[in-house]
């Protein structure tokens, strides 16, 4: 079986595990396909098997934040179909946590200034503004950003009622046959609407964009025209902060560097 177990020190026996408690609803494999996706998972495959092809996902099954973060992925999935694949089964021993979904065709968007993908983009983005809160989701309040905040009344403003995605990227933006998928629901939660399109934002600027130009694909969203500038000022110089507190923390990671000059130009553009 070709797949990477990131924290098990027998990998080999890790996949017979795994492997006897998915058959019972794949049937025997035909495949295992890698996969780039799902880096939150200690496990992640593309299955094919007698009863049709899934992505799974699996978890060493330990009290935290990576197994809570599936947990939630598990629980918010019923609510947030209409723009992300089902999950048809779920599987749990005393070793693992595993998620079955339906395997979906697609590939990532494409995020550069010019790309015929970010109509479908932004459009992901503003359906996945008009889900509901789902009562599940309502103790999980978005607090990621309160620490890079000045004060507690300028967290205040990044508080809401709205189901946050928070995960977006080209990899998590999937452009398929006549939709796009936002896959990867690892971490939703609750809080003001505007963020996921302030998200995307600061993907884009990082792509390439220029702010200005950044903030009129954002616009595209109701979340977005709706929101308080204050609210959105307050985000990005939380963001500033927040990036470059990663980008020294990992001195060696380009990317997150590529972030932190990302969300200082969209500071800088919004006069902050």
């Amino acid at each position: 079986m070709e797949f990477v177990i990131s924290t098990s020190s027998e990998p080999a026996t890790a996949a017979r595990e795994i492997e006897a408690l998915v058959r019972p609803f794949t049937g025997p494999w035909t495949g295992v396909r890698p996969t780039a996706r799902g880096f939150s998972s200690d496990v992640t495959v593309l299955v094919d098997g007698e009863k049709g092809a899934f992505f799974v996902k699996a978890m060493w099954n330990r009290p935290g934040g990576r197994r809570d973060s599936l947990v939630r992925e598990g629980l918010v999935n019923p609510f947030v179909r209409a723009v992300a694949p089902a999950l048809v089964w779920e599987a749990e021993s005393e070793e693992w946590l595993v998620l079955g979904f339906e395997a979906v065709e697609g590939r990532s968007s494409g995020f550069l200034p010019g790309s015929p993908d970010l109509p479908a983009v932004v459009a992901a983005v503003a359906r996945i503004g008009e889900i509901g809160l789902p009562e599940v989701a309502r103790e999980w309040t978005e607090t990621r950003w309160d620490r890079f905040a000045v004060d507690s009344q300028e967290a205040a403003l990044f508080r809401g009622d709205a189901l946050l995605y928070t995960d977006i990227n080209p990899s998590n933006l999937m452009i398929g046959d006549g939709t796009t998928w936002a896959v990867d629901w690892a971490w939703p939660t609750r809080g003001a609407a505007f963020i996921d399109p302030a998200c995307l934002v600061i993907q884009l600027v990082a792509a390439g964009h220029e702010p200005a130009e950044a903030e009129a694909w954002a616009a595209h969203c109701p979340a977005w025209t709706r929101a308080d500038p204050c609210a959105i000022d307050a985000f990005a110089r939380a963001n500033v902060r927040m990036h470059e507190a990663f980008a020294v923390r990992r001195p060696e990671a380009d990317w997150l560097k590529a972030m932190a000059a990302s969300a200082r130009k969209w500071a800088a553009h919004r006069g902050l």
